[in-house]
């Protein structure tokens, strides 16, 4: 199974997942581009690039065929491969994604976008943090929150803006209908801006044979606000 990291994250993320994983199949975890210990390049990226990224990943390990889990840009770019490369995807578990860029979104990117440009990095740490839990869960976990914003530091700024810049590209929906690989789209049920569950389960309409399920009690980051509901979903998709 290979885990794909989105925006500001790193294969950290997936520390909760792990316990779960690791005794059922051998689990590949890796930072996108100028993300924890990837190195960076310079220029903005596309999601064709972050594709090809994971294609010599897989290659260089000798993998043929994986079952791809991802979240955010990381869900973005596992449907993407899914369509480029359905012969080499098991299965297919896109998280808390999209499929396609839109205005009002893409405005709120560009703004993000430009803060980072003028202010660098640290200057956006907290409003993504902020933006990516529900109300209840910063109030009640602020350690998890402190080491949430650990990982965003370790994004490098060039590794920030050719990433969104990728997802501001973003544009694979009227492809969907050739994933191949047998698909669960899951949503986190109290996130409103990143992959909300009603998208969410349009976009798997959209799939042959796809369903979408919703994570209880998780907002954005559904895997770190409420793992264990969210390893339910994933032994249930592994089996």
């Amino acid at each position: 199974m290979t885990l794909v990291t989105g925006i500001a994250n790193d294969l950290t993320m997936w520390d909760g997942q792990m316990p779960l994983l690791e005794p059922r199949c051998k689990v590949l975890r890796y930072d996108l581009r100028g993300h924890g210990g990837s190195r960076t390049t310079a220029g903005e990226y596309t999601i064709d690039l972050l594709v090809e990224d994971l294609v010599e990943l897989l290659d260089s390990q000798k993998i043929q065929r994986t079952s791809l889990v991802g979240l955010g840009l990381g869900g973005a770019i596992a449907q993407a491969f899914a369509i480029r490369h359905p012969r080499r995807v098991e299965k297919l578990m896109p998280c808390c994604c999209r499929a396609q860029m839109v205005p009002d979104f893409a405005a709120m990117w560009h703004k993000l976008r430009d803060t980072v440009r003028e202010n660098g990095l640290e200057s956006i740490v907290e409003q993504t943090v902020q933006r990516w839990f529900s109300e209840d869960f910063k109030a009640a976990h602020p350690e998890v929150l402190d080491k949430v914003r650990a990982m965003i530091r370790r994004t490098t700024f060039e590794g920030y803006m050719g990433v969104t810049a990728a997802f501001l590209g973003l544009a694979e929906e009227a492809r969907l209908h050739e994933i191949r690989a047998p698909t669960l789209y899951v949503s986190g049920a109290d996130d409103k801006l990143g992959g909300p569950p009603a998208l969410m389960a349009a976009l798997a309409s959209k799939v042959p044979g796809a369903r979408h399920v919703s994570v209880p009690k998780a907002a954005h980051i559904a895997n770190i606000q409420n793992p264990e509901g969210f390893n339910q979903v994933l032994e249930d998709f592994l089996k």
